[in-house]
């Protein structure tokens, strides 16, 4: 009788899962093509033709993350199709601050136990915000790995490439006092800060499956896993409508102010009205069942502004337009200042909370 040794599936690993996994997803892959692009996976790397694309004299801007926390929401509600959205966001909003047009898209997902049917569900959603970004979709990794991620639970990491022409790469180096500052909504939390959010729904005793407080006909769960906002098609219009922006910065951990400051020069700060800002029912909710005060929430959460936009001052009406011309409905939020006194964040007024 043949004596049966150990395998790697014996051991946890189903290399049959994984390659059933990525059958499944080739049509949902090859959905993202581009010019450059053909989006085919099974390779052992992607290519991509930048001539094909189009460029001239690019430079090419790179960024990964992953979805934090929001990821345990996702697991513990089975709801796994909108996920893989907010990992494309949170990757290619970073490119199109810096004026880049992302041109493709790799995924990593790890997990403890494969099941290729929640593997489908999350690279649709991938493949859904690579569609929405206009990057394809060019290869990514399955890992799994018993032992370091329990049973079904698993993590995702993306990582995009953009390319920009050379003398449009922003942040612009003219950023001065009196430039204007503009807010764009964000459709949530996105997907910073879920760790006080997860904290704030477990000490309030309620589940993921109940009713949501602050938006009707979805329960908890759903409406906190909203996805990303991506917002590459309104800024990459907007960019070639006009060349008055000077900078913008995507609205992540840290919250806005933090971020501004990423993009303007050491000697400048912000003030910002913080009246002005619209903030959503979903962080209204989160500041009085957590008790949060007004300071964490704006370091914590985007609190309904997912992207700024800094506009010259001589040319902010010719921003704002161009905004308003690719569907956007820019919020006025402050003016870039001189530094006082070593502070750089001026805030006016109170978040309506």
């Amino acid at each position: 009788m043949d004596k049966k040794g150990l395998t790697y599936a014996g051991a946890g690993v189903d290399i049959d899962a994984g390659n059933a996994l990525v059958e499944k997803i080739k049509p949902i892959v090859r959905a993202t093509r581009r010019p450059g692009a053909d989006a085919e996976i099974g390779g052992f790397g992607g290519v991509f033709d930048l001539k094909a694309a189009g460029f001239r004299d690019p430079l090419l801007v790179a960024a990964n993350d992953g979805v934090g926390t929001k990821v345990a929401i996702a697991i513990a509600t089975g709801i796994h199709d909108t996920i893989g959205i907010d990992l494309v966001a949170m990757c290619v909003n970073d490119l199109v601050v810096q004026g880049a047009e992302p041109l493709f898209f790799l995924d990593y997902y790890a997990t403890g136990k494969l099941d290729p049917e929640t593997g489908v569900q999350i690279i649709k959603g991938i493949a859904k915000g690579c569609l929405e970004a206009g990057a394809a979709l060019i290869g990514g990794e399955t890992a799994e790995m018993p032992g370091l991620y329990a049973g079904a639970d698993y993590d995702l990491a993306g990582f995009a490439v953009g390319a920009v022409e050379r003398e449009n790469l922003l942040p612009k180096g003219d950023i001065k006092a009196g430039d204007i500052i503009f807010g764009l909504a964000s459709s949530g939390v996105h997907s910073n800060g879920f760790s006080l959010v997860r904290k704030i729904v477990d000490d309030s005793s309620m589940t993921w499956s109940d009713p949501a407080p602050f938006m009707a006909n979805k329960t908890l769960g759903e409406a906190l896993l909203t996805p990303t906002r991506i917002y590459v098609r309104p800024i990459l219009q907007v960019l070639r409508q006009t060349d008055g922006v000077r900078a913008l910065a995507h609205v992540t951990g840290g919250g806005g102010a933090e971020n501004t400051l990423r993009v303007l020069p050491d000697d400048l700060g912000i003030e910002v009205e913080l009246q002005s800002i619209p903030v959503l029912k979903v962080f209204q909710w989160l500041a009085r069942q957590g008790d949060v005060l007004e300071k964490e929430m704006l370091r914590t959460f985007n609190c309904g502004i997912g992207m700024i936009l800094i506009a010259d001052s001589g040319r902010y009406k010719e921003v704002e337009q161009a905004l308003r011309s690719a569907g956007e409905d820019p919020i006025a939020l402050g003016t870039v200042v001189k530094m006082k006194n070593a502070v750089r964040v001026f805030h006016n007024g109170k978040l309506d909370l």
